[in-house]
């Protein structure tokens, strides 16, 4: 099987236009959420398991990949943002 350049080059530029059309879509996984928030990852699962605020507020940024938890982080940023700037 022969493989041309120009399709090649056409692969990367779609490769590139998709990683700009969705570069604030990051997926977090729940240790990296962790990270980012301070918290160990285990006691973070506990509190987004119950119905406080903090679950509420990253309810939007939850999703579901088969049996895997990620989280949005554009979702995560404004979240922290808004947090931010009640605080000031």
């Amino acid at each position: 099987m022969q493989f041309d350049a120009t399709e090649r080059n056409d692969q990367n530029t779609y490769t590139d236009d998709f990683y700009q059309q969705y570069e604030d879509s990051r997926l977090l996984t729940i240790e990296e959420l962790a990270g980012i928030l301070r918290r160990k990852p285990q006691g973070l699962k506990v509190t987004l398991r119950l119905d406080n605020e903090l679950s509420r507020k990253l309810a939007p940024a939850k999703i579901r990949i088969g049996r895997r938890v990620l989280y949005r982080a554009s979702v995560v940023a404004k979240y922290l943002s808004d947090l931010s700037r009640q605080d000031a």
